[in-house]
């Protein structure tokens, strides 16, 4: 209840009626497919379900509770268990659809069984979990859809997906987000905004600054920390560093990310000026809690590309683009790029950023990371 009357919205002054506001007002208040987005990948998180807009409705199957695998049931039709084609293969299921297979749910699937199926954690105690049927028949758009959002936050890229007749109507009597399943394929890059930017001194050089960017489809924001005063004119010395919580903060010994970070920098400060993008995709784009995964996977006896796999992940999730964009917003136009992976010098000449020189950075191998390097070499194509 409003303290000050007189300064509350009254619509009866205005003139119009509901209707007529609601109808002037709806694209003013109404959040757009991308803040929908946004809402779904929150929503997915939590274990609420998504309904998408081409008519289903979904629920991530990391986050799913046996109270709504039950209402879904009791829903009717036919639920289908979607994931990726390399979760498919782990599993001896056809992926009829190419990227992804429909898998049917059968009538006595437990959350135990979605689970299973959905995370790897248990395939090599228990390897058998069909026989699987997946569907070949129809479209598989809007599995696509479902498993993209799941993977847009950070969850296991596997999603319940049930077909709805009316999807608007659905959504209304149980209060869910919609969400454009459009949006969701879209694979081209969020606008980002730079937000703020302050002076920040480091042991490595006392003329740092801290950039800080902002997507706006409301994902992750990127970082990037500027040394010195880099001419805009020339090719900076820059690395595309994407965030390693265990490597860059606890000095993992898995692998070379915390010194690949400190060695940029102490380089950076010892020429006196370059820009380090510090970009927030932990464990190649998959998010921390699957990376802790993929490691549980390795302690199986799997490398770093077959566990990606097994989880359903292609071998490199992240986005390049990303890193390309900000050094564009300050202003940068070439690089001397700091890596040993081809593969980001060729995505930022793919954006737009001419890559003047590769300048290698081999630093942090141990006998803890020796494998995982060795499969960077031989499967990723890094120059080590």
């Amino acid at each position: 209840m409003c303290e000050q009357p007189a300064e509350c919205f009254n619509l009866g002054q205005t003139g119009l009626s509901f209707e007529t506001y609601k109808d002037d007002h709806a694209m003013t208040f109404a959040p757009d497919m991308t803040e929908r987005l946004a809402r779904a990948r929150a929503d997915l998180r939590m274990g609420v379900p998504v309904v998408l807009d081409t008519g289903a409705v979904m629920l991530a199957a990391e986050t799913l509770d046996a109270a709504r695998l039950a209402h879904l049931r009791g829903l009717g039709g036919d639920p289908v268990l979607a994931v990726t084609s390399w979760r498919a293969q782990t599993l001896k299921a056809r992926a009829y659809d190419g990227d992804i297979a429909r898998i049917a749910l059968p009538s006595d699937a437990t959350l135990t069984w979605v689970r299973a199926v959905a995370d790897p954690a248990d395939d090599l105690r228990s390897p058998m979990k069909g026989p699987l049927k997946t569907r070949r028949e129809g479209a598989a758009d809007m599995h696509r859809a479902a498993i993209a959002v799941c993977k847009s936050a950070r969850l296991l890229p596997a999603a319940i997906v049930l077909p709805v007749s009316d999807a608007a109507a659905f959504a209304q009597l149980h209060n869910l987000t919609v969400m454009s399943a459009e949006a969701a394929l879209d694979t081209g890059l969020s606008p980002l905004n730079p937000i703020i930017s302050a002076r920040l001194p480091l042991e490595v050089s006392e003329a740092g600054r801290l950039h800080i960017f902002r997507p706006d489809d409301g994902a992750e924001e990127h970082y990037a920390i500027e040394i010195g005063q880099p001419a805009r004119d020339k090719p900076v010395l820059s690395r595309l560093h994407s965030a390693c919580f265990t490597g860059d903060l606890l000095g993992s010994l898995k692998c070379d990310c915390g010194p690949q970070l400190r060695g940029a920098l102490a380089q950076m400060g010892s020429e006196g000026a370059g820009v380090l993008l510090y970009l927030n995709q932990e464990g190649r784009g998959i998010g921390l809690a699957n990376k802790m995964r993929a490691y549980s996977l390795q302690d199986q006896g799997f490398d770093t590309v077959e566990a990606n796999h097994r989880l359903g992940f292609d071998d490199d999730e992240r986005d390049f683009r990303i890193g390309a964009e900000i050094l564009k917003r300050m202003g940068f136009d070439a690089v001397r790029l700091l890596t040993n992976n081809p593969a980001k010098v060729a995505r930022m000449e793919d954006a737009g950023v001419r890559v003047a020189q590769r300048v290698p950075l081999k630093v942090g191998e141990n006998p803890h990371n020796h494998a995982y390097l060795a499969t960077k070499a031989a499967k990723s194509g890094h120059l080590l």
